[in-house]
Order: structure tokens, then C-alpha cells, then sequence
């Protein structure tokens, strides 16, 4: 293009050919070539001679048509079943012995439409805007990472970030657990107030899948933490990608990079000291730097519930029967029931909760029940027969009715010669039947020969 529109300038005589050769960027001989080729086949004189014409090593069209013609039979098929060129060239090698390089191959493939180019491309994802008022939604997320480098192993950093403000509280942690979840929630709450949602990882701590009883009545699975987040109006919102809850996500990175400079210059290396100076000095400075104002001037936040309230509400939860001594067990722990005059029946279902400084209280129908714990029953011992040994006696054996024993008969052909003879042998007078032992019955004699005869 650059040629044709330098040499269509010459020919409107508004350029000289010299000043082409320089715009061209070749010599003056090569551009009088050019403006020769130009003039008589016009702007198809300045293509390469070489375009459009067979390379001089091409393989031969036989071997061509040969190698289509096995990829077509053998490696080919719908979009996603087929071989790919590379793929299809390591096989012709291996089991047809055909040679080809998989550039050559794709090259042929393309032209005949036995592969089209496939781009594997990232899944399209859409900048959500974020919620326009403070409250109406926060990020909660666990980043694992040695924040103490090498003066401690590696720890959890409980991270809460608000959609719309960037407003952020964090809380370091051994592990992503209940409590974890919990306490940084709680916090939160106290400084804020309750938010209306949630946005979390599909992990058991937040979310999980229902069983399948649960499935069958119909019930939404909860995990411990989404029962609380249940009580307090808060609803959870699971995130399908660590791109959906990109706030929390970036603001890892933050931390990663200005929180643990800032404990190495502290010199801190414990977890009790981290969470103190998360609260009286690193949170209030980032959240002055960071914050940035809601769209809209509302707090969605609800009005914080009580001490007494919250202590309720953040407690683990698990269904109980009272056995027929009016004992519960939880977690290995017995729990005897007092007598009340509205005491929980025997066999009735009770509501254990167990609060973050692993006291206990037991629940019947929403009303607490008075209850004391106790140890263990020992394990009761295996019983050992005593007294004298009792002779076992060993069941005889009956043969049974084919036994040969029971079957025994003599053989046709000697009977039928005995009947021949007049019931004698050689003159003697005596049954040959006499040469054989009578079977042996209950009341034979020791004295019959027993064995081969």
C-alpha cells in the first residue's frame, strides 16, 4: 500500500521519482523497476512475483492427498472429538508411518476444513458497580500468608470490606473457622451495626450443600455461621469466583504489602499483639487513607442488638435427645438435667449451645433448663463366665443315606452265575455270594473284616 500510494503521487505528477525512491525507502534503480512494472500492469505489477505460486519444497500432492485422507478417516470428527494438528501428527508418525510437521499438517487441515482455529478464551466478566449505600453489602474473606514472615508460622487474616465505602475491619487468626468467622463479625457488628448481606466463599464455614434428607423436606442447608447470620437478618451471599468479591480480593493484596512492613518495624510476632494494633492503630489510619464516600448518604446498616442479645446469637448450636436418666451428651460431655416443676421430658430433643468461652446451656423449647455436668460413666467390662468348665460333647457323625455303605449290593452278573449253578461253585455246595462279607449293620460283630476285601 505504501508502494501504490507513493507511485499513484508520480504518476499525478506530484511527486518526482526521486523523492519516491526516498518515500519508498529503496534505490533510485529499484524505483524506476517499480514505476516500469507499475505502468504496464498496474497496481497487480507491485505484488511479489513469488505470491500465490508453490513453494519450490512443497511435498507432493500424492502425499498430501494421502495424509488428508488419514486424518479424515482416523483422527477427525465433530468440533472437540477431532485431533488437533499436533496431536494428529505425533500419531501419524507413531502408527502410519507418515511423517509431517504439525505446522504442514495444520496448514493442509485448515484448507480442507479438517480444523478450524480455536481460541481458548477467558471466560467475559462484567465490572459490577458497587452498592450505593453503606451497609447494604460487605465482603468477608480469610487470606492465608506468613504475616509474621520468619519470625511465625502461617496465619489466617479475617478480612471485612465494604462495598460501597471500602471501610475495612481484620482480625488475624490460626484458621478460616467458625469462630474466626464469628468473632470478626461481631466486631463488626459493635462498630457498625447489623449489615443486610453477606458476600462469601462457597467453603463449609459459610455455605454448604444440603444432605439429602434436607432435600427431601425441603429445608435450606445452614451452617452454624449461617444460623447466626440468620438470627441477626443477615442474609449470605455465595461468591462463584474469587473475581466476584475482587474489593476483599485487592485489599488482601493491601495488607500483604503495608501490614506486615509495619509489624516487622513493630516488632510484633505474636497474634494477641497483631489484633491490637490492628484496632487502636493500622485500621482507624487505613480506613482514613482508603475510604471513599457512598453514592448514597443512607446507612443501611440495622441498630446494633445488645450485649445479652449478641452473646445469644453468636453461640454454637446442635439438636440433643435426653436419655431416659435424664442425661445429655455433647462433644464427649455429660449434662444432667436438674428436676424443675416444667423439666424436659425423657427421650424429648433439646437444644445444646455452646459460647465462645466453651460454657454451655442446654434449651427446651426455647426456655433454658437447668443443668449440671458430669463425669463420665466408666466403660462397663466385658462379662466372664465363672464356675466350673462345662464338657462340651462332640455331636456323632450319622453317614448319610447314599453312603456306600448303606447302598452296598451284589454285583448282577455274580448272582445270576450262583442262580446258573445251583447256588454252587465248582461243586462244592457253597454260594459264592459266601466270598463276601454281609454289609455291616448296628448289631454286626467286631469279628467282620472291615477294609478293601
Amino acid at each position: 500500500m505504501r508502494r501504490l500510494e507513493v507511485l499513484s503521487g508520480v504518476k499525478r505528477r506530484e511527486l518526482k521519482l526521486v523523492d519516491g525512491a526516498e518515500l519508498m525507502r529503496v534505490s533510485y534503480r529499484q524505483a524506476k523497476r517499480l514505476w516500469k512494472r507499475y505502468r504496464e500492469e498496474g497496481a497487480e505489477g507491485l505484488q511479489h512475483r513469488s505470491a500465490g505460486r508453490e513453494s519450490n519444497r512443497a511435498k507432493p500432492k500424492k502425499f498430501r492427498d494421502k495424509v488428508l485422507r488419514l486424518v479424515r478417516k482416523k483422527y477427525g470428527g465433530e468440533p472437540g472429538k477431532r485431533f488437533g494438528p499436533t496431536l494428529a501428527a505425533e500419531h501419524l508418525e507413531a502408527d502410519d508411518g507418515v511423517k509431517v510437521n504439525a505446522e504442514t499438517l495444520r496448514l493442509w487441515m485448515l484448507g480442507e476444513g479438517l480444523w478450524s482455529r480455536q481460541r481458548r478464551r477467558k471466560q467475559h466478566r462484567q465490572r459490577r458497580e458497587p452498592k450505593g449505600h453503606f451497609g447494604e453489602l460487605v465482603q468477608l474473606d480469610g487470606s492465608f500468608h506468613h504475616w509474621f514472615e520468619e519470625r511465625g508460622e502461617e496465619l489466617c487474616l479475617m478480612n471485612m470490606v465494604d462495598d460501597a465505602t471500602g471501610d475495612t475491619w481484620s482480625e488475624l487468626h490460626e484458621q478460616e473457622t467458625t469462630w474466626a468467622a464469628a468473632d470478626v463479625l461481631r466486631a463488626w457488628v459493635e462498630e457498625h451495626g447489623v449489615p443486610l448481606a453477606l458476600y462469601a466463599d462457597w467453603k463449609n464455614v459459610y455455605q454448604r450443600e444440603p444432605t439429602e434428607a434436607e432435600l427431601l423436606a425441603g429445608e435450606a442447608p445452614l451452617t452454624q455461621f449461617g444460623r447466626m447470620c440468620q438470627e441477626l437478618g443477615t442474609a449470605i451471599i455465595p461468591a462463584n469466583s474469587p473475581q466476584a468479591k475482587g474489593r476483599v480480593e485487592r485489599n488482601h493484596g493491601t495488607q500483604q504489602d503495608r501490614l506486615i512492613k509495619k509489624m516487622r518495624l513493630k516488632g510484633i510476632c505474636t497474634v494477641a499483639a497483631a489484633n491490637q494494633y490492628l484496632r487502636k492503630e493500622y485500621l482507624p489510619d487505613h480506613n482514613r487513607r482508603f475510604r471513599r464516600e457512598p453514592a448514597q448518604p443512607e446507612d443501611y446498616h440495622r441498630k446494633t442488638p445488645g450485649k445479652r442479645e449478641l452473646d445469644a446469637v453468636f453461640r454454637l448450636k446442635e439438636q440433643r435427645r435426653i436419655s431416659n436418666d435424664w442425661v445429655v451428651r455433647y462433644q464427649g460431655r455429660f449434662l444432667q438435667i436438674e428436676r424443675e416443676s416444667r423439666y424436659a421430658p425423657a427421650g424429648g430433643t433439646v437444644t445444646v449451645s455452646e459460647g465462645r468461652d466453651g460454657s454451655l446451656r442446654v434449651l427446651y423449647r426455647d426456655r433454658e433448663v437447668k443443668c449440671r455436668e458430669i463425669l463420665a460413666p466408666p466403660p462397663q467390662p466385658h462379662p466372664v463366665a465363672s464356675g466350673p468348665a462345662v464338657e462340651v460333647r462332640k455331636k456323632l457323625h450319622r453317614p448319610a443315606s447314599h453312603h456306600p455303605w448303606k447302598i452296598w449290593r451284589p454285583k448282577p452278573g455274580r448272582a445270576a452265575e450262583s442262580k446258573m449253578n445251583g447256588g454252587a461253585v465248582g461243586g462244592s455246595g457253597k454260594s459264592k455270594l459266601q466270598d463276601f462279607p454281609p454289609p455291616p449293620t448296628a448289631h454286626s460283630s467286631a469279628s467282620v473284616p472291615r477294609g478293601h476285601f
